[in-house]
């Protein structure tokens, strides 16, 4: 379902997540309210803190954004946004973004700026565009969905970040210390376009953000942008081996190396092996790691998420050069 088009009374139901990034709640919610006082735009906003969850907010801010035809608006990280988006996906409402996170990756895909001020302007001019969800079993994901290594890492790094910070420099060595580890090693049946293979590896990734996947310079980083998911598998390598594919991700050479594996897909199934199988395994959906039950299903949504945003994404533009 299309949301409307929007107009100058289109209220904004904005949920704020205080505990995403080093923004400081109040300073943000100041830009949020000035903005809004300034083009007489009508706005409420739910503040995220110890005694409310982000989901209980983000169904109340469908809610009320329901009954008046609003705009549902994430302020946070990607874990914020993606819940969020849980809620207003199949509403028939608009969604917003106001980035506060680290990384930001759906944010600056779409060319929504990491500046609060910034970001609330695409927000008052922009129309509602179709963006692609990705989706493993029940769960969405904008970013990308992982099982193994890749959302042991996710879960360390944020151990680290509570105790050293929130900073690139503090994720790559939370992952350098975490690859440098033994790991448990796979043994998937993955079944796609008709076609089952087996595979061994260390972690699986699929990916539905076109610059993410550009940076770490994997093949088919345009699948998203095509209707499809990426697919990446890392074959079984040695500890000694590991810091160096993980410097080739920060370089963006990862797809060209021999033990990556990688393909894009509309459905994919996946089984662990035939031998006392896992009932059940951790999976990773923008960064937030749940436990999902076997088998998995990663598909590409059948209906999209309303993003206000801009025509063109210069970052993600510039990268494809």
């Amino acid at each position: 379902m299309q949301p409307s088009p929007l107009g100058p009374s289109s209220p904004l139901f904005i949920v704020l997540n205080a505990g995403s990034g080093s923004a400081d709640a109040a300073e943000t919610r100041e830009i949020i309210e000035a903005g809004c006082a300034a083009a007489g735009r009508r706005l409420r906003i739910f503040l995220v803190d110890e005694r409310t969850t982000v989901q209980a907010l983000a169904r109340e801010a469908v809610e009320r954004a329901r009954a008046v035809d609003g705009v549902v608006v994430a302020a946070g990280g990607d874990g914020t946004i993606n819940t969020v988006a849980r809620a207003t996906l199949g509403s028939g409402l608009a969604f917003g973004v106001l980035p506060q996170g680290t990384f930001n990756y759906f944010s600056r895909a779409h060319g929504i700026p990491r500046d609060t001020a910034q970001a609330l302007q695409v927000l008052l001019d922009e129309q509602p565009r179709p963006v692609q969800v990705g989706l493993v079993n029940d769960r969405i994901f904008l970013v990308n969905a992982s099982m193994g290594l890749y959302a042991e890492l996710l879960e360390e790094r944020e151990s680290y970040k509570v105790r050293y910070g929130r900073s690139r420099w503090v994720a790559f060595f939370a992952g350098l210390l975490t690859v440098m580890r033994g790991h448990r090693h796979w043994n998937l049946r993955i079944a796609s376009h008709g076609v089952e293979r087996d595979i061994r590896t260390t972690t699986l990734f699929v990916g539905n953000n076109p610059l993410q996947l550009l940076q770490v310079g994997i093949e088919h980083a345009d699948a998203p942008e095509n209707g499809q998911l990426a697919a990446v598998a890392l074959k079984p390598v040695g500890v000694l081996a590991m810091p160096g594919l993980l410097v080739r991700g920060a370089l963006g050479r990862l797809g060209s190396a021999d033990e990556v594996l990688s393909f894009p897909f509309e459905s994919m199934t996946v089984k662990a092996g035939r031998l006392h199988p896992p009932r059940r395994v951790k999976v990773a959906t923008d960064g937030e790691i749940a436990w999902a039950e076997m088998p998995l299903l990663f598909r590409v949504s059948p209906e999209p998420l309303w993003l206000v945003r801009p025509d063109v994404a210069p970052e993600l533009e510039a990268a494809k050069q």
